[in-house]
C-alpha cells in the first residue's frame, strides 16, 4: 500500500512539473483590443503605472528594473517602417531616444538590427542594444513596427548583469509582440 502511494504521489509530481513547463513556459498574454497589440511577458511580472510616453509598461516584482513596454508615436500618414530607413538606421534613431531619456550621453550599442517580414504582409524591425547609462550597463531587444499611421515600438530591457539569466524569456516576449 505505501508503495502505491509512493508511487501515484510520484506521478502526481511529474505530471505537475510538466504542466509548468509547458511550451512557452513562464510567459503570460497580454491584449491591448484599443491599440491593436498584444505581447507575452514573463510570469511573475505586474503591470505598472510610469509617467511618459509609454502606452504599458511591465515590470519583473523581484528585480523592479527589468521590464518590458510598448511606446506608441506617430509618423506621417502613409509611411511605411521602410521609409524610416532599413533596419540599422531606424535601430540607430532610436538609440538616440536612450540618450533623450536618460538626459546625457549615453553610450549605446546597436548590437544588431534584422528585418522581419510576416506571412500577412507585416514587417518588423528586430533590434538589440547595450546601453551604458548612469543607472549601470542594460541590455535591450525591441520590435518595431508602423501601422495606421504609429509607430509601435515594443522593448524588453534588462540589467546586462542579469542577460545571459532572461535572454531567453526576452526574445520569446520580443518575437510575440503582434499589431493587428
Amino acid at each position: 500500500m505505501l508503495k502505491r502511494l509512493a508511487t501515484v504521489l510520484l506521478l502526481l509530481f511529474a505530471i505537475a512539473l510538466q504542466s509548468c513547463g509547458g511550451g512557452g513556459s513562464g510567459l503570460l498574454s497580454y491584449v491591448d483590443p484599443y491599440d491593436s497589440y498584444e505581447f507575452k511577458y514573463p510570469n511573475g511580472w505586474v503591470e505598472v503605472q510610469v509617467p511618459g510616453a509609454a502606452d504599458v509598461v511591465f515590470h519583473d516584482i523581484i528585480n523592479e528594473t527589468e521590464n518590458v513596454s510598448v511606446v506608441i508615436s506617430d509618423v506621417p500618414e502613409g509611411r511605411r517602417l521602410e521609409d524610416l530607413g532599413s533596419p540599422t538606421e531606424v535601430g540607430y534613431k532610436l538609440s538616440k531616444s536612450f540618450n533623450a531619456i536618460s538626459g546625457d550621453d549615453s553610450n549605446v550599442e546597436l548590437v544588431s538590427a534584422q528585418r522581419i517580414d510576416i506571412a500577412d504582409g507585416k514587417t518588423y524591425y528586430i533590434l538589440e542594444y547595450v546601453a551604458e547609462l548612469p543607472s549601470g550597463t542594460r541590455h535591450n531587444l525591441a520590435s518595431a513596427i508602423v501601422r495606421r499611421g504609429q509607430l509601435y515600438t515594443f522593448n524588453a530591457s534588462t540589467p546586462e548583469d542579469r542577460w545571459e539569466k532572461v535572454k531567453d524569456l526576452m526574445k520569446q516576449s520580443v518575437a510575440s509582440f503582434k499589431v493587428s
